[in-house]
């Protein structure tokens, strides 16, 4: 797996990785950037969201739940001295579907947290992470 920035000015780059997409990367005004691009760290976030996310929608495909839709929100606490590493992280889980079984999304949920998802592995070393699941019949 390989991925790289591209810087542009100031504090404006470009990712990409393997895949070939690109995204726009920036820092804060506070910090000397123009606010054009993802800050760094909200990408640890949203590849977390990502990385459970695919786990537990494709746990629950083989599960047969009917899924009609999903979303991972995640909110995060960092320290305040540097490196400003996250400290605590909820994961919170919105499942909506025609009779799901609230077991088997745990069980989703848990495989995800425990196994799968080397996002959570690694994050896991240095933040508390716990989460919440709210399941919506529809």
């Amino acid at each position: 797996m390989q991925a790289k920035v591209t810087w542009h000015k100031g504090l404006t780059f470009t990712g990409t990785a393997d895949s070939g997409y690109t995204l726009p990367l920036g820092g804060k005004k506070a910090v000397g950037g123009d606010e054009d691009g993802f800050v760094p760290m909200e990408m640890f976030l949203i590849g977390l969201a990502g990385c459970t996310g695919m786990d537990v929608i494709s746990i629950l495909a083989k599960m047969k739940q009917d899924v009609t839709n999903f979303e991972v929100k995640i909110h995060a606490n960092r320290v305040e001295t540097h490196p400003k590493i996250f400290s605590d992280i909820m994961i919170e889980y919105v499942i909506s579907g025609k009779n799901l079984d609230p077991k088997l999304v745990e069980k989703a949920v848990n495989l995800s947290e425990t196994t799968y998802c080397p996002g959570q592995a690694i994050l896991n070393k240095t933040a508390k992470i716990e989460n919440k699941i709210t399941i919506l019949e529809v």
